[in-house]
């Protein structure tokens, strides 16, 4: 209770066994809630959780008056503008039309390059001993803002001197090539901006899924951490044939039969079983099929 309301109550206030029985309605006279004026004050909300309302047109000393930020006269300071609008002329959309248009099958990758791999390594920011995955680029700042994945790159490649072993969205042939070539792997698999966001923040597995065997030479031994999420597949013609490409190191190489490739609509010339179509002997009369 603020402390004038306090004085007053003190003054006003009469033994109980002096006061008759009256009703309801004047016990909460009588007992009023108390509470300190300090907190009452302080009461407001987090910081950045309500942004004030410009008011414009409400005098010059704001500097939203006046012209309300609309400069002096115009089309544009008098109403709207319709996007594109010519002032009456034909719009540049009708004489040049609409050119171009958004992939909507393109992925963003974010491109690594060896040479800052091992700038990481160097500095102690990056565990050669362990395989390194988006979990540990993003931790340590290697990459930042991963949308669909990472992609490895061989720029700067004479200067890898660990053998490292990463699993990586995309890898060039150039940096596979270097990698295996100190002495490391690399193996390509499937992730989603989803899933990318969940291996960051350590519910969902960065190597292993339902259809991956992958195997690392520097993967510790013993009973695997349980998540919450499970890593997802690839469900898409495209994403599994790439990820069944040996050439690119996919994870899902291993569901390839010898000879077969990576293709689920082409296959590989002798691969598959040759049925003979049965030819009719010469001898054989038309009538051999009649029914009647």
């Amino acid at each position: 209770m603020p402390p004038n309301l306090q004085k007053a109550f003190r003054a006003s206030w009469v033994p109980a066994s002096s006061i008759t029985r009256t009703g309801p309605s004047f016990l909460p006279f009588l007992y009023p809630q108390q509470r300190s004026a300090s907190i009452l004050s302080a009461l407001s909300d987090n910081a950045g959780a309500y942004h004030r309302k410009i008011r414009r047109g409400r005098g010059p000393s704001s500097g939203k008056g006046k012209t309300s930020g609309r400069g002096h006269k115009g089309q544009k300071a008098h109403g709207k503008v319709p996007r594109g609008f010519n002032g009456g002329q034909t719009p540049d959309v009708v004489v040049h039309g609409v050119r171009g248009f958004e992939n909507q099958f393109s992925v963003d990758m974010k491109p690594l390059n060896l040479e800052k791999v091992q700038s990481w390594v160097d500095q102690g920011r990056l565990n050669p001993s362990e395989p390194i995955t988006v979990r540990e680029l993003a931790k340590s700042g290697c990459v930042s803002q991963v949308k669909d994945g990472v992609k490895l790159l061989a720029k700067g490649s004479e200067k890898l001197t660990f053998p490292l072993h990463i699993v990586a969205s995309r890898a060039s042939a150039s940096a596979i090539e270097a990698v295996e070539a100190a002495g490391g792997s690399v193996t390509t698999r499937y992730y989603t901006p989803q899933s990318i966001e969940r291996i960051i923040k350590g519910k969902t597995d960065p190597i292993h899924s339902l259809q991956s065997q992958i195997a690392l030479p520097v993967e510790k031994l013993g009973k695997q951490k349980e998540y919450p999420v499970r890593l997802p597949d690839p469900t898409s013609r495209k994403d599994i044939e790439y990820y069944r490409d040996p050439a690119h190191r996919g994870y899902l190489s291993h569901h390839l039969e010898e000879g077969q490739g990576p293709s689920l609509f082409f296959k590989a010339p002798g691969v598959g079983k040759f049925v003979a179509r049965k030819t009719r002997s010469k001898g054989a009369s038309a009538t051999e099929n009649r029914i009647w």
